[in-house]
């Protein structure tokens, strides 16, 4: 699998510049003085990758779905205004536009109408987050099930790419059945069915590890060094703290719950097989294939994943891309 090196370059010089300059094991974890408070920054190289996920769903949006939606939500504000001739301009124009929506493509379940992207980001050590695990089970043995959510919460480090979608076999059919309701006058039931037709509104999110990331990052240096012939002590010290940053990132990745044992039981042994090979100096190519491989796999798997979601009515806007919320959320 080819893999892009200049990707992660301005990244990749400044974690190399950090680790030079720190002693052998200095990658390892240090104590937070808040444990389980969120990075309010995370670099753009990390976004990078959540960015282009997002374009990939964003360009899955299919414009006919946005603009029925557009029209179901006009449809709520003629009923409110009491203008049943509005009313059933706008819901025949969004029962035409999921027609066409049908016919172009039969084969879909679900039309995607907004593609919005958001960064969860702990400020904790894998210790503090595996403690903060135990914690979590204990609350909910007490039945403290409030504190419990809100501590399980917040032991996120991730970019979530979120998709909200029409389901195709339902709601054109929904629509269909408000217009005896308007046409009786019966404005109420009608509005009733709409907001009900709207809180079908499929919401998938996907999840893309940033510890995952991150190891990815350090690969990217520890494996142009691994290349070079007749390194340095220091480029050596560099390569094995890089290596030990990419073992953190793996072990945080794990407590956080992104993946299982067995996923990370064999990057770690791949990671292992890596360190032999460029102890002693030597130098080589091909070491990082399988374990990018591996975690090119997993954050694959990961990312088509879904995390549960109840969706709410919101307005759709036409389409921008995605949109990013900088604002990172306990």
């Amino acid at each position: 699998m080819k893999h892009n090196k200049p990707r992660y370059l301005a990244a990749a010089l400044s974690l190399a510049t950090l680790l030079a300059a720190a002693p052998a094991g200095a990658a390892q974890e240090k104590q937070q003085s808040q444990p389980l408070a969120q990075n309010q920054q995370v670099s753009s190289s990390l976004t990078q990758e959540a960015g282009k996920k997002a374009q990939e769903k964003r360009e899955e949006i299919i414009q006919e779905a946005v603009s029925a939606l557009q029209e179901s939500f006009a449809v709520l504000k003629a009923l409110d205004q009491g203008d049943k001739k509005k009313a059933l301009d706008a819901l025949s124009k969004a029962i035409g536009k999921l027609e066409v929506v049908v016919a172009r493509h039969p084969e879909l379940a679900l039309a995607p109408v907004d593609v919005s992207m958001t960064t969860f980001d702990v400020i904790a050590t894998t210790g503090e987050i595996l403690r903060a695990r135990k914690e979590v089970i204990a609350l909910m043995e007490k039945g403290d099930l409030p504190t419990a959510r809100e501590l399980l919460d917040s032991l996120r480090s991730e970019i979530v790419v979120t998709v909200t979608s029409v389901p195709l076999a339902t709601y054109p059919d929904a629509l269909k059945a408000i217009t005896p309701l308007i046409d009786q006058g019966k404005m109420k039931e009608a509005k009733m069915a709409m907001e009900s037709a709207l809180a079908t509104l499929v919401v998938t999110r996907h999840i893309i590890p940033l510890p995952l990331l991150r190891a990815e990052e350090a690969l990217v240096i520890a494996e142009v060094l691994a290349e070079k012939k007749n390194r340095s002590e220091k480029e050596n010290l560099v390569l094995h703290n890089t290596l030990m940053e990419v073992e953190v990132q793996l072990k945080r990745s794990e407590a956080l719950g992104y993946g299982t044992h067995e996923h990370y039981q064999e990057l770690q042994k791949q990671l292992d097989e890596i360190r032999d090979k460029v102890s002693g100096g030597k130098s080589g190519t091909g070491f990082f294939d399988k374990i990018r491989a591996s975690m090119e796999s997993l954050k694959a798997e990961i990312f088509g994943g879904t995390e549960p979601a109840t969706s709410k009515p919101q307005e759709a806007k036409p389409d921008k891309g995605a949109q990013t919320d900088d604002k990172k959320q306990n």
